[in-house]
């Protein structure tokens, strides 16, 4: 189906859950949640694989295994779609966050992409372009970066602030009522970081 954007009820399903994180409100709304949140991801989802690649809806179920909070459900909604970078909605109950690039690297994502930025001139270049003219749009670079330099490189280095970032990718906060385009609009935005990615960093290796 074409994707049309969320609605109010979207947002209410979200706030509810907030609210009440149990699986007796999940279970009891879940026809709410699979036509307002479900349905128009997965929409949005077979959209995107056609340009960026395969993706997926993200579980509603967090993994409470190891964290002191129990609560069994996430408060956000989201999706993914690309290969090595790719594009990424977030829903939540107050606003929605659209970008894409490589979020959460691998070890030796981040070794290639600390070595371009040190040793390729025209990769630290390039970047640097890319990021300002994503922060000049209104876009965020997802973070937080490095406190200092990572291991191997002089505080000192040209390109510190791109030695220190921990994600290579950026997001842009818009309403939940946000016209379609306008999340495209934001993956374009974001294509030459996913590209960046693709030349200079690689598919993951190892993980994490």
């Amino acid at each position: 189906m074409t994707f049309t954007g969320f609605g109010s009820d979207a947002s209410a399903f979200l706030a509810g859950l907030a609210k009440d994180n149990s699986r007796q409100f999940f279970d009891a709304h879940r026809q709410q949640y699979d036509t307002a949140v479900r349905q128009p991801l997965e929409d949005l989802l077979g959209e995107a694989e056609k340009t960026y690649g395969p993706g997926r809806v993200m579980r509603p179920n967090r993994d409470v295994r190891f964290s002191p909070d129990k609560s069994p459900y996430k408060t956000n909604a989201s999706m993914w779609a690309g290969s090595v970078g790719g594009v990424y909605l977030s829903l939540t109950a107050d606003h929605l966050e659209a970008g894409g690039g490589i979020y959460e690297p691998s070890r030796d994502q981040l070794v290639r992409a600390r070595t371009a930025i040190d040793s390729v001139p025209t990769a630290a270049a390039q970047l640097t372009e890319i990021i300002d003219a994503l922060v000049s749009s209104g876009f965020e670079m997802a973070g937080p970066a490095l406190k200092t330099a990572p291991r191997g490189y002089d505080r000192d280095h040209p390109d510190i602030e791109l030695l220190r970032l921990k994600h290579y990718a950026a997001l842009t906060t818009l309403p939940v009522d946000v016209a379609p385009d306008k999340i495209r609009d934001a993956w374009e935005a974001v294509e030459a970081l996913i590209e960046w990615g693709d030349t200079h960093v690689g598919a993951a290796k190892s993980w994490p």
